[in-house]
Protein backbone atom coordinates (compact mmCIF):
# COMPACT_ATOMS: atom_id res chain seq x y z
CA UNK A 1 0.00 0.00 0.00
CA UNK A 2 2.66 2.18 0.75
CA UNK A 3 4.55 1.69 -2.12
CA UNK A 4 1.70 2.40 -4.41
CA UNK A 5 1.13 5.55 -2.37
CA UNK A 6 4.55 6.69 -3.30
CA UNK A 7 5.03 5.64 -6.65
CA UNK A 8 1.53 7.95 -7.78
CA UNK A 9 2.95 10.83 -5.71
CA UNK A 10 6.25 10.72 -7.52
CA UNK A 11 4.14 10.32 -10.93
CA UNK A 12 2.00 13.77 -10.03
CA UNK A 13 5.53 15.72 -8.99
CA UNK A 14 7.05 14.61 -12.31
CA UNK A 15 4.01 15.80 -14.09
CA UNK A 16 3.97 18.91 -12.86
CA UNK A 17 7.56 19.47 -13.53
CA UNK A 18 6.93 18.63 -16.81
CA UNK A 19 4.62 20.53 -17.46
CA UNK A 20 5.68 23.32 -16.08
CA UNK A 21 9.21 23.66 -18.12
CA UNK A 22 6.67 24.08 -21.40
CA UNK A 23 8.10 27.13 -23.22
CA UNK A 24 5.17 29.87 -24.04
CA UNK A 25 6.42 29.81 -27.31
CA UNK A 26 5.81 26.48 -28.09
CA UNK A 27 2.16 26.61 -26.48
CA UNK A 28 1.60 29.95 -28.72
CA UNK A 29 3.04 28.73 -32.07
CA UNK A 30 3.40 32.55 -34.23
CA UNK A 31 1.93 33.10 -37.09
CA UNK A 32 4.00 32.56 -40.41
CA UNK A 33 2.20 35.09 -42.89
CA UNK A 34 3.96 37.77 -44.24
CA UNK A 35 2.47 41.30 -43.85
CA UNK A 36 1.35 41.10 -40.60
CA UNK A 37 3.39 44.57 -40.14
CA UNK A 38 5.22 47.26 -42.25
CA UNK A 39 9.31 47.09 -42.05
CA UNK A 40 10.61 50.07 -40.98
CA UNK A 41 11.66 53.69 -42.71
CA UNK A 42 14.43 52.90 -45.21
CA UNK A 43 17.21 55.30 -45.12
CA UNK A 44 17.04 56.29 -48.55
CA UNK A 45 13.77 57.63 -51.02
CA UNK A 46 13.71 55.87 -54.18
CA UNK A 47 11.08 54.62 -56.70
CA UNK A 48 11.35 51.46 -56.18
CA UNK A 49 11.48 51.68 -52.27
CA UNK A 50 8.48 54.10 -52.73
CA UNK A 51 6.39 51.38 -54.86
CA UNK A 52 7.64 49.07 -52.69
CA UNK A 53 5.96 51.08 -49.38
CA UNK A 54 2.70 51.23 -51.98
CA UNK A 55 2.66 47.74 -51.92
CA UNK A 56 3.70 47.08 -48.28
CA UNK A 57 0.69 49.05 -47.10
CA UNK A 58 -1.28 47.21 -49.53
CA UNK A 59 -0.25 43.81 -47.68
CA UNK A 60 -0.97 44.99 -44.37
CA UNK A 61 -4.41 46.30 -45.23
CA UNK A 62 -4.95 42.95 -46.57
CA UNK A 63 -3.64 40.80 -44.47
CA UNK A 64 -5.60 42.64 -40.90
CA UNK A 65 -8.77 42.58 -43.46
CA UNK A 66 -8.52 38.59 -44.20
CA UNK A 67 -7.34 37.79 -40.04
CA UNK A 68 -10.44 35.91 -38.43
CA UNK A 69 -12.86 35.74 -41.26
CA UNK A 70 -15.46 33.16 -40.40
CA UNK A 71 -17.75 31.25 -42.82
CA UNK A 72 -20.83 33.22 -42.12
CA UNK A 73 -18.03 36.31 -43.05
CA UNK A 74 -17.23 34.75 -46.20
CA UNK A 75 -20.86 34.08 -47.48
CA UNK A 76 -22.08 37.94 -46.34
CA UNK A 77 -23.94 39.59 -49.43
CA UNK A 78 -24.32 43.04 -49.10
CA UNK A 79 -27.99 42.43 -51.07
CA UNK A 80 -27.25 44.87 -54.27
CA UNK A 81 -26.35 42.61 -56.88
CA UNK A 82 -22.66 43.01 -55.89
CA UNK A 83 -19.84 40.39 -55.20
CA UNK A 84 -20.13 38.44 -51.79
CA UNK A 85 -16.77 38.61 -49.44
CA UNK A 86 -15.85 35.35 -51.11
CA UNK A 87 -16.03 36.77 -54.46
CA UNK A 88 -14.35 39.88 -53.57
CA UNK A 89 -11.45 38.19 -51.81
CA UNK A 90 -10.91 36.10 -55.27
CA UNK A 91 -10.90 39.40 -57.15
CA UNK A 92 -8.23 40.41 -54.91
CA UNK A 93 -6.34 37.44 -55.36
CA UNK A 94 -6.12 37.37 -58.78
CA UNK A 95 -5.23 41.40 -58.51
CA UNK A 96 -2.22 40.51 -55.84
CA UNK A 97 -1.22 38.32 -59.10
CA UNK A 98 -1.13 41.26 -61.54
CA UNK A 99 0.86 42.95 -59.48
CA UNK A 100 3.55 40.01 -58.31
CA UNK A 101 3.77 39.43 -61.83
CA UNK A 102 4.23 42.80 -62.87
CA UNK A 103 6.84 43.58 -60.34
CA UNK A 104 8.70 39.77 -61.13
CA UNK A 105 8.76 39.94 -64.67
CA UNK A 106 6.47 37.45 -65.29
CA UNK A 107 3.25 37.59 -67.98
CA UNK A 108 -0.42 37.26 -67.23
CA UNK A 109 -2.03 34.25 -69.04
CA UNK A 110 -5.83 35.23 -69.82
CA UNK A 111 -8.27 33.29 -69.30
CA UNK A 112 -7.08 32.76 -65.51
CA UNK A 113 -7.17 29.06 -65.15
CA UNK A 114 -9.50 28.23 -62.04
CA UNK A 115 -7.68 26.52 -59.10
CA UNK A 116 -9.44 25.05 -56.30
CA UNK A 117 -8.45 26.67 -53.18
CA UNK A 118 -9.27 27.63 -49.84
CA UNK A 119 -10.15 30.72 -48.44
CA UNK A 120 -6.69 30.02 -46.15
CA UNK A 121 -4.67 28.89 -49.11
CA UNK A 122 -5.47 31.90 -51.69
CA UNK A 123 -4.97 33.62 -48.52
CA UNK A 124 -1.30 32.91 -48.02
CA UNK A 125 -0.94 32.88 -51.37
CA UNK A 126 -2.02 36.68 -52.10
CA UNK A 127 0.34 37.72 -48.90
CA UNK A 128 3.21 35.77 -50.35
CA UNK A 129 2.48 38.17 -53.88
CA UNK A 130 1.99 41.21 -51.95
CA UNK A 131 5.35 40.48 -49.72
CA UNK A 132 7.77 38.62 -52.93
CA UNK A 133 6.72 42.20 -54.61
CA UNK A 134 7.99 44.37 -51.77
CA UNK A 135 11.00 42.26 -51.20
CA UNK A 136 12.52 42.09 -54.86
CA UNK A 137 11.58 45.84 -54.90
CA UNK A 138 13.80 46.51 -51.78
CA UNK A 139 17.12 44.79 -53.69
CA UNK A 140 19.74 45.87 -55.31
CA UNK A 141 18.82 44.62 -58.63
CA UNK A 142 15.51 46.03 -59.27
CA UNK A 143 14.90 48.13 -61.56
CA UNK A 144 11.38 50.06 -61.80
CA UNK A 145 12.17 51.20 -65.46
CA UNK A 146 11.65 47.24 -66.41
CA UNK A 147 7.99 47.25 -64.25
CA UNK A 148 5.23 46.85 -66.99
CA UNK A 149 2.19 44.69 -66.88
CA UNK A 150 2.05 42.06 -69.63
CA UNK A 151 -1.01 40.21 -70.62
CA UNK A 152 -1.46 36.80 -73.13
CA UNK A 153 -4.45 35.87 -74.26
CA UNK A 154 -3.65 33.08 -76.84
CA UNK A 155 -1.41 34.63 -79.81
CA UNK A 156 -1.80 38.29 -78.79
CA UNK A 157 0.28 39.99 -76.15
CA UNK A 158 -0.05 44.07 -75.00
CA UNK A 159 2.15 45.62 -72.57
CA UNK A 160 1.37 48.36 -69.86
CA UNK A 161 3.66 50.50 -68.43
CA UNK A 162 3.98 51.01 -64.64
CA UNK A 163 1.98 53.81 -63.95
CA UNK A 164 -1.38 51.48 -64.97
CA UNK A 165 0.05 49.45 -62.00
CA UNK A 166 -0.32 52.19 -60.05
CA UNK A 167 -3.77 53.44 -60.97
CA UNK A 168 -4.86 49.84 -61.50
CA UNK A 169 -4.36 46.65 -59.90
CA UNK A 170 -2.65 48.41 -56.77
CA UNK A 171 -5.40 51.33 -55.88
CA UNK A 172 -7.61 48.93 -56.90
CA UNK A 173 -6.69 46.31 -54.54
CA UNK A 174 -7.02 49.33 -51.44
CA UNK A 175 -10.12 50.30 -52.35
CA UNK A 176 -11.67 46.06 -52.05
CA UNK A 177 -9.51 46.06 -49.03
CA UNK A 178 -12.04 48.76 -47.78
CA UNK A 179 -15.17 47.04 -49.08
CA UNK A 180 -13.90 43.79 -46.77
CA UNK A 181 -13.73 45.89 -43.73
CA UNK A 182 -17.48 47.31 -44.55
CA UNK A 183 -18.67 43.66 -45.28
CA UNK A 184 -17.44 42.04 -41.90
CA UNK A 185 -18.05 44.83 -39.71
CA UNK A 186 -21.64 44.40 -41.36
CA UNK A 187 -21.16 40.72 -40.86
CA UNK A 188 -21.20 40.95 -37.32
CA UNK A 189 -16.88 40.47 -37.30
CA UNK A 190 -14.81 43.68 -37.83
CA UNK A 191 -11.35 43.93 -38.19
CA UNK A 192 -9.64 42.71 -34.91
CA UNK A 193 -8.59 46.29 -32.77
CA UNK A 194 -5.51 48.00 -32.59
CA UNK A 195 -4.70 47.72 -36.33
CA UNK A 196 -2.81 51.36 -36.99
CA UNK A 197 -2.65 51.57 -40.70
CA UNK A 198 -0.99 54.91 -40.04
CA UNK A 199 1.66 53.10 -38.54
CA UNK A 200 1.69 50.02 -40.08
CA UNK A 201 1.59 48.41 -36.51
CA UNK A 202 -1.35 46.28 -34.39
CA UNK A 203 -1.36 47.28 -30.76
CA UNK A 204 -2.95 44.90 -28.12
CA UNK A 205 -3.34 47.63 -25.82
Amino acid sequence: MFLRISFWCIFALFSNYCFAQIPISMEIPKSTHPCSKISEYPDDITENLLLARMIEGLGFRYYWVTEGLRPEDLAYLPGNDGRSTEETLEHLFNLSNVIANAVLGHTNIRPVEEVEMTFEERRLKALNNFDSAAQFLKGVNADIKNVKIIFQRGEKTSEYPIWNLINGPITDAIYHCGQIVSFRRSSGNPIPPGVNVFMGTRSLK
